[in-house]
């Protein structure tokens, strides 16, 4: 018995040696195949690095060739219907620029990194009038103010410099453009990041005589602009609209709050009348409240202490 046990316990030895750098082997197989399968899965399937989302260049769902689907278009415009990949506008001739541009913003284009602004302002190439050029704000005294902002479109190199056309541009004051302008467009981005996905329609009044145009090709220089926002998803349908006098202000933002029915009486423009059955469109474009839309009293002060005097 003695000897079995010697032998047998030696027996285990030799064996559980060989097991054991067999069983070191075998995990170091293991972690090696797990270590692939999770940068494949992280890089590949599950697309959570930024980086990812950067290279398969994130596209909004009625981008590129789906523009016939923009459903969120506004309708009574007077000017050309254009399309670019990442919003659409109406250019009207007569006062070289945009009536309206529309586009879908969402909280995932805004999780995306920046890329570089580019400050590039080219003539729209798609716009077959011509559009107006850089040229006619040179020495104006106004900003090349954006309608759809760079801020929005700042998840891709190509949205980037789409809203650089100078169709996409409109003459306002600078008080204007880096003040209460600037605040509203930070909210909008805020208000698309809380809800997810914002429809944005915005664009200069048209609907009246300009006393002033500038550059040679005779810009109309807007009094007002509007903005409507519509949020299309649960918890709650809500819509609101503004309309700012293109000049400083020192007024909380929520003074120039509107209905969207109210900014289309002014404008002229029918909003979202082919996303929502004509009943959702009375109760939400008749209406708005401005708690639904949280505003920031540290932003307001800023613009009045500081963005107002740039």
């Amino acid at each position: 018995m003695a000897n079995f046990r010697t032998n047998h316990s030696q027996k285990r030895g030799r064996g559980s040696g060989k097991a054991f750098f067999k069983s070191i082997f075998l995990v170091f197989i293991a972690f090696g195949i797990l270590f692939l399968m999770y940068l494949f899965s992280k890089d590949h399937f599950f697309g959570s690095s930024t980086e990812n989302i950067r290279e398969e260049k994130y596209e909004l769902p009625t981008s590129g060739k789906d523009a016939d689907q923009r459903y969120f278009l506004p309708e009574n415009g007077k000017g050309e219907l254009v399309h670019h990949n990442y919003y659409s506008l109406s250019y009207v001739e007569k006062y070289e620029q945009a009536e309206w541009v529309a586009y879908e913003l969402t909280k995932k284009s805004l999780q995306v990194p920046n890329v570089d602004r580019t400050d590039w302002f080219s003539e729209d190439p798609k716009v077959n009038s011509g559009s107006a050029a850089y040229y006619d704000y040179k020495g104006s005294g106004y900003s090349r103010g954006h309608l759809a902002p760079a801020g929005d479109m700042a998840f891709n190199d190509e949205a980037m410099a789409e809203s650089f056309f100078m169709s996409n541009i409109s003459p306002q004051k600078r008080s204007f453009n880096n003040g209460i302008w600037k605040e509203l467009e930070e909210l909008t981005r805020n208000w698309a990041y809380s809800n997810k996905r914002l429809f944005v329609v915005t664009g200069p009044v048209l609907n009246e005589r300009f006393p002033s145009r500038i550059g040679k090709n005779k810009v109309a220089v807007p009094k007002e602009f509007y903005k409507v926002l519509l949020d299309l998803d649960d918890p709650e349908v809500k819509a609101i609209g503004f309309i700012i006098p293109n000049e400083l202000s020192e007024k909380p933002i929520m003074d120039y709050a509107l209905s969207v029915d109210k900014v289309e009486e002014i404008t002229g423009l029918d909003f979202f009348s082919n996303m929502m059955t004509a009943q959702m469109q009375e109760l939400t474009e008749s209406t708005f409240s401005t708690s639904a839309w949280p505003v920031s009293a540290d932003k307001f002060q800023q613009r009045v202490r500081k963005w107002n005097k740039q």
